[in-house]
């Protein structure tokens, strides 16, 4: 598994029309599914939950939970479902899933985060890794991290996304722990260092292609998160700088290949909403994006938007000057 460069999984974000659309811009980075509850997968649609386009691939199935049980059933049904990876989820930081003993929580609890990884490594053979954060609330020393990395190590966990931000349970809303806790990126170099053999990926604050190579030269890989959503076209930078792939799609190419999939969504009862919500961004920083925003939101990422405006996307595009080229993200 190439985990050279990642786009984390974000609720609200990274659904599987997101996916769709993201690996139209990349081949090669490694893109995760919102985090799915592992009793949301016992008890929901697991079809509605689970199913993706194939095209998406390579594509990780993060988890949260903390029923070792329940959490080894999902890993399961993700690997029958086709997916590439597990990922548990122990660093999401919100009210809700510290309510539920999920998330950043679990960190204060390793010996049953430890029974959960170890359940999930015994239902699946898929490769199980975890994302977390270099402590929580006025825990964020790294002797605190290294100890906490070292019993999930010990149950055959081999890769490690660790976010350089302390979690604030409870005390900042999502948005603000994204934000406030400072970043501390000397400590993922430390724990690459302390654990060689271990793959250590960073996360945390990373917005650019100049801010991701030093990174790579201290870690195993980078994960980025909000820069993918909003400027999704820093993944053709991505593509072209760090996997040496110059067949990059131009963002017109892209819309173009992403029409026939709305087509085919649209006939299963998708909302066009639901998709085009996601391309908002493509044309950030270039001549006209901000008609593209704007006709968008008007006609396209409304909840009864007219499925026929579709046909005539690539009209607007041409005849408003928007710029399509391939090029730098902005």
């Amino acid at each position: 598994m190439n985990r050279k460069v990642s786009v984390a999984p974000m609720m609200d974000c990274t659904d599987r029309h997101e996916r769709f659309f993201l690996r139209l811009i990349s081949k090669n980075t490694l893109l995760y599914t919102e985090m799915i509850v592992d009793e949301a997968i016992d008890r929901g649609n697991k079809k509605k939950l689970l199913e993706f386009n194939i095209n998406e691939k390579p594509v990780a199935l993060q988890i949260g939970g903390s029923s070792p049980r329940l959490l080894a059933a999902a890993a399961k049904i993700g690997e029958d479902f086709g997916y590439d990876e597990i990922n548990l989820n122990l660093g999401c930081p919100s009210k809700k899933v510290e309510k539920n003993k999920f998330g950043a929580c679990l960190m204060k609890e390793p010996n049953l985060v430890a029974d959960c990884l170890s359940e999930i490594q015994s239902s699946t053979k898929l490769p199980v890794t975890i994302k977390t954060r270099i402590g929580y609330d006025n825990v964020e020393d790294y002797e605190n991290l290294h100890s906490f990395i070292s019993k999930l190590k010990s149950t055959g966990v081999k890769t490690f996304i660790i976010h350089a931000r302390k979690a604030m349970l409870g005390k900042f809303t999502p948005k603000q722990n994204l934000n406030i806790p400072p970043l501390k990126y000397d400590y993922v170099y430390k724990l690459k260092k302390d654990f060689s053999e271990d793959e250590i990926i960073i996360n945390g604050g990373i917005t650019t292609v100049d801010q991701i190579k030093p990174h790579l030269e201290k870690t195993d890989g980078v994960m980025i998160g909000r820069a993918a959503y909003h400027t999704p076209y820093i993944l053709a930078d991505i593509e072209k700088e760090i996997f040496n792939n110059n067949n990059i799609p131009s963002r017109q190419d892209i819309i173009e290949q992403l029409i026939p999939y709305v087509k085919d969504e649209l006939k299963k009862g998708t909302r066009l909403n639901q998709i085009m919500r996601h391309t908002l961004g493509l044309f950030h920083g270039q001549t006209g994006a901000s008609y593209w925003k704007r006709y968008l939101s008007e006609n396209m990422c409304v909840r009864d938007a007219d499925v026929k405006k579709i046909d005539h996307i690539m009209d607007k595009i041409k005849y408003n000057n928007v710029d399509t080229s391939v090029g730098q993200s902005a």
